[in-house]
């Protein structure tokens, strides 16, 4: 390796070529035209990870379907706060890429994004009484206009055919369904955005190119070391701030980067495991999302669902994910990750987590150990007339869940959302967690502005801008229903979507 690193400075740094550095490092230069943005990744191109469209659940989803985002109390009532944060989240992510439309960096939003209806689907007597309640909660609410709910078996074969053909019996079912819901192929918008950025002057993509350190200088900027894979050369970066977007390698490289905010954190992998169909006579009868209820002690990211999916213009029905268990927090990482990350910090809150989360660990077990049969007859709860020939199984990409350390208590909680961990400077930030991930990528792209550079939007500096970009930023639309119908029927008109 070479001992004369190679100097480069910017004025920020990211790290990892993801959906969150692609939306990050454009709206950065929408507001800085005159930025310098070094974006280093490991990988040879964009996109490789979480982001490949094989490798995520996050296919624009706005918790139209979700079952774990609405949780029953125990007087019956259900609980719609979180769904109704996401929903709305996915309206921003609406926004900037219809501001994209009109200002030509995409050039076709039916490239990576398409109306597909989201259902939820359930069978016996107390999940129909649970999707019931849901329905009223969720359909009295501005957010879910048009929701609709049905018990009818003909109406939901209609609806979905595959889910009912070959139904037998009179157990009830139901089912709600929100037309305007979406399929995304984040894959190709990663790509269509880097492609942007990488022609914008100013902007430089490193490929194949790991992160081995981060350094806080005595002048108050970051050294990014770094070497290249194919040459093996040593190269430093310079800048005053740093985003580590990089997925699962985010743990490790906020570790180095040894802010106290960071101090305690560690991450807990699970792995998935889709079935997939590419069938086209079958696949062209199946359009929608449908979720179910999912098994107890399962992470969110494990709840069934019968997916169509539009993957580089190719048109299949996934089914899944399986979960599973490795040591590795990157598809393309190492069996030594998890190990890596075991700091003294964070050692009892990830005892403390293991203690309190044996229903989890038995699920992964039970996962792991599944045979071929057993997830096929799993799949054909959903789809009856599954043929096992027609699927072929697919390995998804690792999502590493946040271990939060619980300093009240001193131990750990396990986290299955997505946390921007920021120092107090301002000067570094980095997004650890998972789903819902993807599709609320320009919602965590605000939360990373708001959190590091407030005196910027304080002093209206980039606020203009920013609204340009987000009509609606500083609404909340899930108070302001004449906001929200609004901004909908604009953005479902320049991304070519079902409205109501």
């Amino acid at each position: 390796m070479s001992i004369n690193p190679v100097s480069e400075q910017a004025d920020f740094i990211l790290v990892g070529a993801g959906i969150m550095s692609a939306t990050v490092g454009t709206m950065l230069k929408e507001l800085m035209p005159d930025a310098k943005i070094i974006i280093l990744e490991k990988l040879n191109d964009c996109a490789q990870e979480s982001s490949n469209g094989w490798n995520n659940a996050g296919t624009g989803h706005a918790a139209n379907c979700e079952l774990n985002y609405t949780p029953q109390k125990s007087d019956g009532t259900v609980d719609i706060s979180k769904a109704l944060e996401v929903n709305t989240e996915f309206d921003l992510s609406r926004q900037f890429w219809s501001y994209l439309v009109g200002r030509g960096v995409i050039d076709d939003p039916a490239s990576f994004i398409r109306s597909c209806p989201h259902m939820s689907f359930v069978w016996g007597e107390g999940n129909v009484r649970f999707l019931r309640a849901r329905y009223e909660a969720m359909s009295a609410h501005h957010c879910y206009h048009g929701m609709q709910f049905s018990t009818d078996p003909a109406e939901i074969g209609n609806w979905a055919p595959l889910i009912m053909e070959g139904r037998t019996g009179n157990e009830p079912v139901a089912a709600t369904r929100m037309i305007t819901g979406t399929d995304v192929d984040y894959g190709t918008l990663t790509h269509t955005l880097f492609g942007h950025l990488e022609k914008t002057p100013g902007v430089q993509v490193h490929y194949n190119t790991t992160v081995s350190d981060l350094t806080r200088n005595a002048d108050g900027q970051w050294e990014v070391s770094a070497h290249c894979s194919i040459t093996r050369e040593k190269r430093d970066y310079r800048a005053s701030f740093v985003f580590v977007g990089a997925g699962g390698g985010a743990l490790e490289l906020l570790q180095k980067a040894d802010i106290p905010e960071g101090q305690g954190y560690g991450g807990f992998p699970v792995g998935g495991i889709w079935l997939r169909c590419d069938v086209d006579e079958l696949s062209q009868r199946h359009h929608a999302k449908v979720y179910g209820m999912a098994p107890t002690g399962s992470p969110p990211m494990s709840v069934p669902h019968l997916d169509t999916r539009i993957v580089n213009g190719k048109r299949s029905i996934l089914f899944g994910p399986y979960a599973g268990f490795s040591t590795r927090f990157l598809k393309h990482g190492s069996l030594t990750d998890l190990f890596r990350t075991v700091r003294p910090a964070n050692v009892i809150p990830m005892l403390d987590v293991a203690k309190d989360n044996w229903d989890l660990t038995e699920y992964l077990i039970t996962q792991v150990l599944q045979s071929g049969e057993h997830q096929f007859e799993m799949l054909r709860q959903f789809y009856p007339l599954a043929t096992r020939g027609n699927w072929q199984h697919v390995v998804a990409g690792q999502r590493v869940q946040i271990i939060k350390p619980t300093h009240e208590h001193h131990g750990g909680r396990l986290e299955f959302g997505t946390e921007l961990i920021a120092s107090q400077d301002h000067s570094m930030a980095a997004l650890l967690g998972a789903s819902p991930g993807a599709s609320t990528a320009v919602f965590i792209a605000l939360e990373l502005l708001q959190k590091c550079f407030a005196d910027r939007l304080n002093a209206n500096d980039w606020l203009p801008n920013l609204q340009r970009m987000i009509p609606t930023y500083g609404i909340d639309l899930k108070l302001d229903a004449d906001a929200c119908n609004n901004i909908r029927q604009q953005t479902a008109k320049v991304l070519k979507l079902d409205n109501i």
